[in-house]
Order: C-alpha cells, then sequence, then structure tokens
C-alpha cells in the first residue's frame, strides 16, 4: 500500500519498521518538529525523523495540521491509507478524509480503557492486571473510533519502558497483520461501558507522597521508569526511585526504618534497590549510600 506514516517518539519506529520489512510503500513520515535537548538545548530530531531520515524516506514535522495548505499537501500525497502511532497531534477532519483507507491509530490500550495520551503509564499506575493495542479507525472524537484488532498481555511487574517496548513491538506487528486483509478485520464500535481517559502525565506526579499506601507507591516507581522517574528529595538533591520492593515494615509515613533505604509508607513500606541522583548514572542503593548516608529516623520529603 500507499501509506503516510505519523508518528514520533521511540514507541512509534516499530511500525515504521515492521511497515517497510512487509513492503508497503511509505512516501513520507510526518513527526513533531524538533524539540530543544540535553544541557545545551539544541534542537534534537525525534526517534522517528531520525528513523525515517535513516530508511529514506521523506520527512515532514509542521507544528499544527490545521493549516489549509497543510491539509492540501496531505492531500496531494494520494495515499491509500495513513498509519498513526503516538503522533501527538490532532488531526482534523480533512487529514482523517483524505487517504482512501482513512486513518487507522496503533492505541496503547484495550479500548475503550484508557482513551488518551498516557495509556500505559496509567494502566500500571491503576494496577491493571492486563492491558494491549488495539487498532482503531481514526474519526474526530479522542481515540472514540471502531476498532479493527487487539493483542493482550500482561502487565505483571514491568515498568513502563518494559511495557512500552512490548506493546510497540505487538502493535508494529498486529498492523501489518491488519494491513494484509483488511476486510477480514471487520471495524467493530467501541463499547460505551469501561471507558477511562489517560490523562498526560504530569511532571507534578512523578514526586512520591509517602502517606500513599506502598502498593501505590511501588506502581508508580514502575509506571515512571525510565520517564520522568518517580523521586524525593533529601538534603536539597532529587534522588530516583527506578525499582523498589513492598514490605510489611512500619512506621511514621516517610520515615527511614533502617539504614538502606527502607522507606515507611503511609501502609507497609518499600525498599528503594535502584536510585539515581541527579547529574549522575543509575546505580543500586547500597552505592547511593556509601557516599550519601540516608540513616535510620530520617526524614524524606
Amino acid at each position: 500500500m500507499r501509506i503516510a506514516f505519523m508518528g514520533t517518539p521511540d514507541f512509534a519506529v516499530p511500525t515504521l519498521d515492521a511497515l517497510v520489512a512487509a513492503g508497503h510503500e511509505i512516501v513520507v513520515a510526518y513527526c513533531q518538529p524538533p524539540r530543544p535537548a540535553g544541557r545545551g538545548k539544541a534542537l534534537a530530531p525525534s526517534p522517528v525523523h531520525k528513523r525515517a531520515e535513516a530508511l529514506g524516506i521523506m520527512v515532514r514535522h509542521p507544528v499544527s495540521l490545521k493549516d489549509a495548505d497543510e491539509q492540501a499537501a496531505f492531500a496531494a500525497l494520494d495515499i491509500d491509507v495513513a498509519i498513526v502511532a503516538a503522533y501527538g497531534l490532532i488531526l482534523p477532519i480533512p487529514v482523517l478524509a483524505a487517504p482512501r483507507l482513512g486513518c487507522l491509530n496503533v492505541h496503547a490500550s484495550l479500548l475503550p480503557r484508557w482513551r488518551g495520551a498516557a495509556p500505559i503509564h496509567r494502566a500500571i499506575l491503576a494496577g491493571d492486571e492486563r492491558t494491549g493495542v488495539t487498532i482503531m479507525q481514526m474519526e474526530r472524537g479522542l481515540d472514540t473510533g471502531p476498532m479493527l484488532a487487539t493483542v493482550e498481555c500482561l502487565v505483571e511487574s514491568k515498568t513502563g519502558g518494559e511495557l512500552t517496548t512490548e506493546l510497540s513491538n505487538s502493535g508494529a506487528a498486529l498492523m501489518v497483520r491488519v494491513l494484509e486483509n483488511l476486510p477480514a478485520f471487520p471495524p467493530t464500535v467501541q463499547p460505551d461501558e469501561g471507558v477511562t481517559y489517560a490523562a498526560k502525565i504530569d511532571k507534578a506526579e512523578a514526586r512520591i507522597d509517602f502517606t500513599r499506601d506502598a502498593i501505590d507507591i511501588e506502581r508508580q516507581i514502575r509506571a515512571f521508569n525510565p520517564a520522568p522517574g518517580a523521586f524525593f528529595e533529601h538534603k536539597g538533591e532529587r534522588i530516583r526511585i527506578l525499582a523498589a520492593e513492598i514490605t510489611d515494615a512500619t512506621g511514621p509515613a516517610g520515615t527511614a526504618i533502617d539504614d538502606a533505604l527502607l522507606i515507611a509508607c503511609g501502609e507497609g513500606a518499600i525498599r528503594a534497590t535502584t536510585v539515581q541522583r541527579a547529574g549522575r548514572g543509575v546505580m543500586t542503593a547500597s552505592e547511593l549510600l556509601r557516599g550519601f548516608a540516608i540513616p535510620a529516623g530520617t526524614a524524606i520529603a
């Protein structure tokens, strides 16, 4: 098929690669514009931008698709279908209507649960046992379109990064299967029951509130690994916790119970096992504590 690919982050790259490997003609890759990154804040292209250029695919990165000229340029591509994976921009009606077969989206949840921007994070935070990927026909609403196919996976003890990798790979394979034989995947209207919204993650949500239950905090730590990274502050320094274990130890919430980073929560406690200081590499808790003691009784903010 003649395809326009629309995606921005790492999640979208496997789908782009799978479409190319399947022999489809990718006439253009749309992604969000380069953003400031690193200490120097130099403009850096997105993962899809870099991958598309490496594959010799033309790249476009408009700030918006609301402009009539942008919509006309998209329509002029004369494509069979647009494949969308975590693009990050709203597609106006003229864009949705331009491809012969419409626009198909790789969405990282089992719709209608977790419509919206951050379905992987929200599934972990909510303690969902299962999640997955839905291939859907896009329409005007936010992830409200008819579903063509789904694939499930267990959340288990996976981090946000691990689950993103698994879902991006399974979503890529599922999209290729759907395109191979579209008539075998008739669209199904999403049910009205079970709708939830995965709001974009606010940076403030990454700060750990130790008055909460240890189970919730451990989910927060996994959901935000690798980014934005759940954290606490000590001695004016931000410490990210990337992995932790739940224990039934008790103590005043937000207090170190021992000298090995066992921290009391509103109910239960967590023992941080993998951490990262600001500007440093990832390390074990014991490596951190060799030069940055947090003794028993320390109040942790």
